[in-house]
């Protein structure tokens, strides 16, 4: 099917749209968008998954930093198949996963029935596979593989000592726990919702302690060595006590900064101790490391991710869970899909 027979046959798709009134006042409704409304790139793509992330909640409540202007449809994770490809890279019917990038920050993103991205934002969907279960991952899961990865890179393995996940019942925490107990190693989940101990555990987490337990330390420039690798995930003064109080040429892969963007530490932990602190991007990853995160992720034995792990909604249930999500009460994650 060509450009102009998709525009004759489907002139609008189902979409959660964003508007902003003249007054700066944020509205979201699920609505018809015309195709027009997406921008000229090479792949277009029926979405039938997508899923819900933090960043997506800041886009759909009018955040400037994360969306530049509006309407805008929000959704930085899409999971479907390929309607055309003007590039030839990929064929009509592939299934595809866009995940990161500038999907659903500026670019219209996987909260509409349809995408138009950029042959490089798209990979083949792996062996191992299917499109729901790819989205019950996204970018979360991409982002927690990636710092498995960067563990392993700094070699952190399995059975050398205790791993620290924060923020372990969010998504990246909870299936960073997820895949750090699949690949065995000792995880020691840090949360603030000790009443999800049995969903963690679930997981694979061998122990769970209360967030406060991490960050009620005392001044120190080093405190006790209490793990030789963490998945740290909120920032602000956790990120400074997790690396304070890890071991011996120990690793620190962050991602997050919901505690805040600064850092206030000491070089003594860098120093003495040669601990290493570790960048996680997953929005902007070059290509080579993006199929092995993906690879990866789909050599998981998906057996064992907990049943009823991502709960399932549809786009007229988004905006409560958005709102949940900003609250910090989602655990898990929330699958969208479009079927």
């Amino acid at each position: 099917m060509d450009q102009k027979d998709i525009e004759m046959s489907e002139e609008t798709f189902k979409a959660f749209y964003v508007e902003e009134t003249s007054e700066g006042k944020v509205t979201s409704s699920v609505k018809e968008v015309p195709v027009k409304f997406l921008p000229e790139h090479e792949v277009m793509i029926r979405v039938q998954y997508s899923s819900l992330n933090y960043k997506d909640g800041l886009s759909a409540s009018g955040n400037k930093g994360v969306t530049r202007s509006y309407p805008h449809i929000p959704g930085v994770d899409a999971a479907g198949t390929v309607v055309e490809d003007a590039s030839g890279t990929f064929k009509e019917g592939h299934k595809v996963i866009v995940t990161g990038q500038d999907l659903g920050s500026n670019t219209p993103g996987g909260f509409g029935a349809l995408i138009r991205v950029p042959k490089d934002w798209v990979v083949a969907l792996p062996d191992g596979l299917d499109l729901e279960t790819s989205m019950k991952y996204g970018t979360a899961g991409f982002t927690a593989m990636y710092g498995v990865k960067r563990l392993q890179r700094e070699l952190i393995e399995p059975g050398e000592g205790k791993i620290l996940v924060t923020g372990a019942t969010g998504g990246v925490g909870s299936l960073a726990v997820f895949f750090l107990a699949n690949l065995g190693y000792e995880v020691v989940a840090a949360t603030g919702k000790m009443d999800k101990e049995d969903f963690l555990k679930e997981l694979g987490a061998a122990e769970v302690i209360h967030r406060d337990e991490v960050t009620n330390v005392k001044e120190s420039f080093l405190l006790s060595r209490e793990w030789n690798g963490a998945i740290e995930t909120v920032g602000g003064e956790m990120l400074d006590a997790v690396i304070r109080q890890t071991n011996h040429d120990g690793a620190v892969a962050c991602c997050g900064n919901i505690l805040g963007h600064g850092l206030n530490t000491n070089i003594y932990p860098f120093i003495l101790r040669g601990v290493s602190l570790l960048g996680i991007d997953s929005a902007i990853c070059k290509m080579p490391m993006r199929l092995k995160i993906w690879d990866a992720i789909a050599s998981t034995d998906q057996t064992k991710l907990p049943e009823g792990y991502a709960k399932k909604v549809d786009l007229s249930n988004l905006q409560q869970e958005i709102e949940r999500i900003l609250k910090g009460g989602q655990f898990g994650r929330v699958l969208v899909t479009h079927e």
